[in-house]
C-alpha cells in the first residue's frame, strides 16, 4: 500500500493520518503487531527501461501512541517533511522502523 515516510540515518518513520480509511482496524497495523517486521519499496517505472531502479529496505516496526515520545518524534519528522501535515498534523498511531536493512537495483545494460 501507498504511505509516505521520513528517513533518518537509522530509521524510517511513518504515520496513521487523516486520510479516509475504510475500517479502523488497519491490517498494515494487525501485521506490525503479529510478526514486527516490514518491507518498504520505493520504485522508478519509466517507458525507457534505461530509467528503472527500486530500493527497498526491509525492519523491525514498532507501532508507537503519537503521544509516546518517540511517537510524537516520528510524526514531528513527517510534519518537517510534508507542508501539509503542518495544518493537519497525523494524529497516529506512528510506525517507526529501525534495524534497517537495504537492497537495490537499477537497470544496466545487458541484465534486462
Amino acid at each position: 500500500m501507498p504511505v509516505v515516510f521520513a528517513l533518518t540515518d537509522d530509521a524510517v518513520y511513518l504515520a496513521v493520518d487523516a486520510k479516509p480509511k475504510s475500517t479502523v482496524q488497519l491490517r498494515r497495523l494487525a501485521n506490525i503487531a503479529a510478526t514486527g517486521r516490514v518491507s518498504l519499496l520505493v520504485d522508478a517505472y519509466d517507458e525507457d527501461w534505461a530509467q528503472l531502479w527500486w530500493v527497498r529496505v526491509d525492519g523491525h516496526a514498532e507501532i508507537l501512541a503519537a503521544q509516546d515520545p518517540s511517537g510524537r518524534a516520528s510524526i514531528d519528522a513527517l510534519v518537517a517533511k510534508y507542508p501539509q501535515y503542518a495544518h493537519n498534523r497525523p494524529e497516529g498511531p506512528a510506525i517507526i522502523v529501525r534495524e534497517l536493512t537495504w537492497r537495490s537495483w537499477e537497470y544496466t545494460p545487458g541484465t534486462a
